[in-house]
């Protein structure tokens, strides 16, 4: 796989690279990330390269990541399939400033465009469900930018299944603009949007992009058990450092550190790194294709993921990495699997779904 095999993005026939190119660590405002120069050498090389893939929100580094985008982007704006994200509250004290109604994502999307020097807008995200404004209100709004041209293609990210299903239920009843994409942490360490949300992507037509999908560094090998203590009366937070963010997120556990032993045990059996046993993991899903969104802080990090792509893991690799990462799907899942089940539902006749 190369990053100009490209895919189509769920039902949409926008055609995608298979890893995104995230610029989160766009801008050293938080602390932790790349500054200009580092990170215009990892947007050209991923365009180089044939990737055409890059995912940014106007929350990333107070808009330093939309801003610097704005001048990579310049001559090359035609070639990028471009993902911001609205949602967050970019004005401290102001109500209006932030969640997901009409007024947010209408301001958002006219600072974005600016920022990012464009006219246009490929692909917008919710960024976090709020829990307060109407559904219907979210995918008008969408559809209204969608019509105008500011925005190309909906989507979605951090929502529970429910929500986006009667989103994308309602959509597709009223002729408006429906969402392709879905975004979610996904990652070894991370696997719980196995229950629900994976299956409603497949059923839906969403495509799947994975933020986090080295387990904030953890998976990377970075951390070891020593620093679990580091979480010990500390505030969660965005600045700081790497570390502060992976407690903050909880990421950096017991659990995830056993996980990481594994990924390293096959990484070094396989002469590769870490993060590329972990990022080819996802790139081997079985039932759904799954994006990977690469954010590295320096150029070396950078090439190092890319690596992924070249990886071939084969049924005993992914048996020990499925086996240390695995949770429990729960009710009704558990129950519908049982052989019991099974038996009184098709009558002993074996039957499956038809592509």
């Amino acid at each position: 796989m190369q990053l100009d095999d490209y895919l189509t993005l769920g039902r949409s026939g926008l055609r995608v690279s298979p890893i995104s190119l995230g610029t989160m660590t766009f801008g050293s405002d938080w602390g932790w990330g790349a500054d200009a120069g580092e990170s215009r050498r990892m947007f050209d090389a991923y365009l180089e390269r044939g990737g055409n893939f890059v995912d940014t929100a106007n929350f990333y580094t107070n808009g330093s990541s939309e801003r610097l985008l704005g001048q990579f982007l310049a001559d090359r704006r035609e070639s990028v399939v471009l993902a911001t994200k609205y949602t967050l509250n970019m004005q401290p004290g102001n109500p209006n400033a932030g969640g997901n109604h009409r007024r947010n994502m209408v301001r958002s999307v006219e600072a974005s465009l600016k920022r990012l020097g464009t006219d246009y807008i490929d692909l917008l995200y919710l960024h976090i469900w709020d829990g307060l404004t109407p559904f219907d209100e979210v995918m008008r709004a969408f559809d209204d930018l969608v019509r105008a041209g500011k925005v190309l293609y909906a989507g979605i990210s951090d929502t529970p299944a429910w929500q986006v299903a009667r989103m994308q239920t309602l959509a597709e009843l009223r002729g408006w603009a429906p969402l392709v994409a879905l975004q979610i942490e996904y990652s070894l360490i991370e696997r719980t949007v196995e229950r629900e949300l994976l299956p409603m992507a497949r059923e839906l037509g969403l495509g799947v992009m994975a933020w986090s999908p080295l387990g904030s560094g953890v998976l990377t090998g970075k951390y070891s058990r020593a620093d679990l203590d580091h979480a010990k009366g500390l505030d969660p937070r965005v600045t700081g450092t790497r570390k502060d963010v992976a407690v903050g997120n909880g990421a950096l556990s017991e659990r995830a550190l056993a996980i990481a032993d594994v990924v390293a045990q096959i990484a070094k059996e396989q002469d590769r790194s870490s993060a590329q046993i972990a990022l080819a993991w996802l790139l081997h899903r079985r039932g759904s294709t799954v994006m990977p969104i690469i954010g590295a802080r320096t150029f070396a990090q950078f090439e190092d993921n890319l690596g992924a792509l070249e990886i071939e893991l084969d049924a005993q690799a992914l048996r020990r990495l499925d086996a240390a990462s695995a949770i429990a799907l729960g009710f009704p899942h558990d129950f519908m699997a049982l052989p019991m089940t099974q038996g009184v539902l098709h009558g002993g006749t074996s039957t499956r779904r038809g592509e």
